[in-house]
């Protein structure tokens, strides 16, 4: 083990954890602000117990959230030095509207959300609820826009062996931005839906004795989650086609790589379905190919070539030199953990895609079988922990696709390790963090345990007989 390999490891597993949580924490407000919206111009008292009651849900993800993207940040001094000497003037300025602004519009909006139920007027109490979504989405924005810089460096310039920023704006048109931005957030949006989904078919099924309106409510949420599911399932494959066609000519390799093009192909390309890329000879083997429909993918028609990675690594060495500051350069990404990643994230996105069609189907007005079907609530429930899996190999794809870059084509991620840390600090912060995140993840299991033991109902007038309590009254401690 080596200092950069536990430095690569180590930012891994921080980011991965922490992306557990983020698009959970984005999409469960939006569902939750849905779900006021409709107390809101319904009445329904119902609406409202959903809201309190999986709100608490989305206050549990964002509270952890928050904890690991701090220790997610503190790698760029201990680790990464050399990358934010490099990076620091364009990454800068994102982070601090993502911190002054975001977090801020976040942090504000969830308190006054939390503490001014029947204290404020419904409508102003429901303006609370999408502020959050509005600092959610905008905090996705200011970190995705230094992310897909690093995607896609534009508006800069090289001054002093540091990228110095000399257009704001084209950070924020950047094209990678547009396509890698709406693509997560259509996911964050689905896995918020998935989850919720899946909690309340969870809530279902253990319970033995449930009164009529915990019952609705669960309904409610599960007929709501299908109809998001479809949504922005939906909404997630055409982003994700946009994006996958845009990757063709700006990162060829990482395409190849999730698409298994090892040669480059004919005018009429094949899509391989499965196979094993040889880490050795770069070769596919034991694949199998359904004719002309990468080309349809790629380009939308029947003909079109798709470069494969031995020809774009010969590219990207007559474009960069085969040696970096005297490190030999090898272009090839990890081809393997891109192409099944590719094909986890695309599969179940079509699972969840076609769950939510039949799922629709059978809970529609007059016919609401799949609630009497303790097998359907089952597939529901097992697909809560789906989104997890997508979103990691999603973001697997996107980071390790840039390889060997940390800023494509500028900087490497040999130059970017930090020169002072030693092997012996990095194993050891790593135990530390990889403790740490497990306790983190117990207790947040655990607590989400412990608060499902509650249905919505008995939930709201316990909330109200608390605040009812007069807290300076005598007795009260």
């Amino acid at each position: 083990m080596n200092v950069l390999s536990l430095a690569r490891f180590q930012f891994a597993m921080t980011t991965i954890f922490h992306f557990f949580f983020v698009p959970f924490t984005i999409g469960t407000i939006f569902v939750v602000a849905i779900m006021e919206s409709m107390y809101v111009h319904t009445g329904n008292p119902n609406y409202r117990k959903m809201t309190k009651f999986w709100g608490n849900v989305f206050l549990l993800t964002f509270a952890v959230g928050v904890v690991t993207g701090l220790i997610q940040e503190f790698q760029f001094g201990m680790n990464w030095s050399d990358y934010s000497r490099f990076m620091g003037d364009i990454f800068g300025a994102p982070l601090a509207f993502e911190a002054l602004l975001s977090f801020f519009i976040e942090s504000t909006f969830i308190g006054l959300w939390l503490f001014t139920w029947d204290r404020v007027k419904k409508g102003l109490h429901l303006f609370f609820a999408w502020m959050i979504v509005f600092g959610t989405l905008t905090s996705a924005l200011w970190i995705l826009t230094a992310n897909s810089f690093m995607q896609h460096p534009v508006g800069f310039s090289i001054r002093g062996g540091r990228a110095v920023m000399v257009d704001f704006g084209a950070l924020l048109s950047n094209r990678q931005l547009l396509y890698e931005y709406t693509h997560v957030i259509f996911g964050a949006l689905l896995t918020g839906a998935t989850i919720l989904t899946g909690l309340a078919a969870f809530q279902l099924l253990k319970k033995r004795s449930i009164s009529d309106v915990n019952k609705k409510i669960y309904h409610k949420t599960i007929r709501l989650g299908l109809v998001l599911m479809l949504i922005f399932s939906s909404c997630e494959f055409v982003a994700g086609d946009f994006q996958m066609r845009y990757l063709v000519h700006e990162q060829p390799m990482k395409f190849a790589a999730a698409e298994g093009v090892t040669t480059t192909t004919g005018e009429k390309a094949p899509w391989t379905v499965v196979g094993y890329v040889d880490p050795k000879t770069h070769d596919m083997k034991g694949n199998i190919d359904i004719p002309d429909v990468l080309s349809i993918l790629s380009y939308h028609k029947t003909t079109g070539a798709v470069t494969g990675m031995k020809e774009v690594n010969k590219q990207l060495e007559k474009r960069y030199g085969t040696k970096i500051d005297n490190h030999k350069m090898d272009y090839y990404v990890p081809a393997n953990t891109l192409f099944w990643s590719f094909r986890v994230m695309c599969g179940f996105a079509a699972l969840l895609f076609l769950v939510s069609i039949v799922g629709l189907i059978m809970t529609r007005k007059g016919k609401e079988s799949l609630y009497s079907h303790r097998w359907c609530l089952w597939v529901l429930a097992i697909l809560t922990f789906s989104p997890f899996i997508v979103n990691t190999a999603g973001w697997l794809i996107t980071e390790l696709g840039r390889y060997p870059w940390t800023v494509y084509g500028l900087f490497t991620i040999a130059q970017s390790v930090s020169p002072s840390v030693s092997a012996t600090s990095l194993l050891i912060s790593n135990i530390v963090y990889f403790s740490l995140f497990t306790i983190l993840a117990i207790v947040m299991i655990a607590l989400t345990v412990r608060f499902l033991r509650n249905d919505p109902e008995e939930w709201e007038k316990a909330g109200d007989e608390k605040r009812a309590t007069d807290p300076f009254a005598k007795g009260a401690f």
